[in-house]
């Protein structure tokens, strides 16, 4: 009983604390995205599809972060459902700004960190979900706008590098995740001393 105490005081320790890490790294793909997006809109009409697009992502983060200073953070499945949110933005952001779009588009680099604070946070069985659905969000965008890059195998070998480092962010964030699980049993006494399998 006591070993099942524990590993549910884990888990919840690592979406309280953790939280803060995915907050943070909404605010950075926030403060990014309204820069580059406002910088790039040429007329006051992009300007408003760029406030739009990213207003999903504001009003979450203030939401969670709000929550998080409360003290009274939101549980796993809403922090998980938000975050695929924050997945759903970003690849809209890819399939609709500007002439770039789909694979041509420059933004899927915000997937980076928002797949590395998942990673971070959450469970490796569960991270890897997250990992995968973003890829495939992805890829589902670029053939979405344009199916075409398919025929030039430069362009199929743009887009497997982009996948395999998107797919090593989430693998990096997981491996951490599990080294701070150890340290954090091995300094309260040696308990459990084995990484759990999820």
């Amino acid at each position: 009983m006591k070993e099942m105490r524990s590993t549910l005081q884990e888990a919840s320790e690592d979406i309280f604390f953790g939280q803060e890490v995915i907050i943070w790294a909404r605010w950075f793909v926030i403060a990014a995205a309204s820069l580059v997006l406002l910088w790039t809109s040429t007329s006051i009409a992009e300007m408003t599809k760029a406030i739009i697009m990213l207003l999903p992502l504001i009003i979450i983060n203030f939401y969670v972060h709000g929550r998080y200073l409360m003290e009274k953070p939101v549980n796993q499945a809403l922090l998980i459902g938000l975050s695929v949110v924050d997945i759903v933005t970003v690849s809209l952001i890819i399939l609709l700004w500007q002439a770039d779009n789909g694979f041509a588009s420059p933004y899927f680099i915000f997937y980076y960190p928002l797949i590395l604070a998942f990673a971070f946070v959450l469970p490796p069985r569960i991270s890897v979900v997250f990992t995968v659905l973003t890829l495939a969000a992805y890829v589902g965008v670029c053939l979405l706008d344009d199916s075409s890059f398919l025929y030039s195998s430069l362009e199929i070998e743009r887009l497997i590098i982009r996948l395999i480092t998107l797919a090593s962010v989430g693998g990096l964030g997981m491996f951490y995740w599990r080294i701070q699980r150890q340290r954090r049993r091995e300094a309260l006494g040696g308990q459990g001393t084995s990484p759990p399998a999820g």
